[in-house]
């Protein structure tokens, strides 16, 4: 009596095949979910740190900035009180006209006190001013505080710290948009173990690979924005 040869059954068939490649998938959507929400949080603490050294930054400079306004207030004062003490001394001939030489402080003078009192800083200016001969130059500058010379280092400071404050600032909102990014693309690799998920359950084996399908295409377009996204290092 004959038997008729019976096929060994397939070691891997269609459904299998599918649950196959989906756990897979979800396996290294989960894996990768775990990365992106781990460099979303990275990237929302350089936020903050970011955020908090613009806003320190801020403040050191807008107390360069006080310094430097009393700095120009006081300049402004004694060179005021210098200058009129310089013309009445003139016009009562206890000193000579100032001329383009320059002005030599004269001991025991109201002006010679005022003039040992004005800052370095502004001191370079005025003699720079003085140079230009402002009282026969009518082309001289108007004041000492339109000469170049006439620079406040507190001003230059609040500048540079203005400017890394900005930087600051600007860091903390790209560290911001890397995370939004990866919280997008955690919302991406979500989607793919959902519907990778779900292809094992449905009946039909076209709508099981048709989601599967999906899944893997979701995968691949986070994997291609996972390599224009910037990376903190997690050590």
């Amino acid at each position: 009596m004959s038997h008729a040869k019976e096929e060994p059954p397939l070691l891997f068939g269609a459904s299998d095949r599918i649950e196959l490649i989906a756990t897979i998938t979800m396996a290294l959507a989960a894996i990768l979910t775990a990365w992106c929400a781990f460099q979303a949080t990275k990237w929302g603490g350089i936020m903050s740190i970011e955020f908090s050294s613009a806003n320190a930054t801020r403040i050191e400079s807008a107390k360069a900035e006080g310094l430097a306004n009393t700095q120009r207030s006081v300049d402004v004062n004694v060179y005021t009180q210098w200058l009129e003490a310089v013309a009445g001394e003139i016009a009562e001939g206890v000193i000579p006209p100032v001329r383009e030489a320059g002005y030599e402080p004269q001991e025991g003078t109201l002006s010679a006190f005022y003039f040992e009192r004005m800052r370095p800083e502004f001191k370079t200016a005025l003699d720079a001013w003085l140079e230009t001969d402002p009282l026969n130059d009518p082309a001289a500058p108007p004041t000492p505080f339109a000469m170049e010379e006439y620079r406040l280092e507190a001003s230059i400071a609040a500048g540079d710290l203005v400017s890394r404050s900005e930087a600051h600032r600007q860091a903390a909102l790209d560290a911001n948009q890397n995370g939004d990014n990866y919280v997008l693309t955690v919302v991406g690799f979500s989607l793919v173990i959902f519907f990778a998920g779900i292809s094992s359950k449905l009946k039909q084996q076209r709508n099981r690979w048709i989601t599967l399908v999906l899944a893997m295409l979701l995968f691949v377009l986070g994997i291609v924005a996972l390599a224009f996204l910037p990376i903190v290092s997690p050590f």
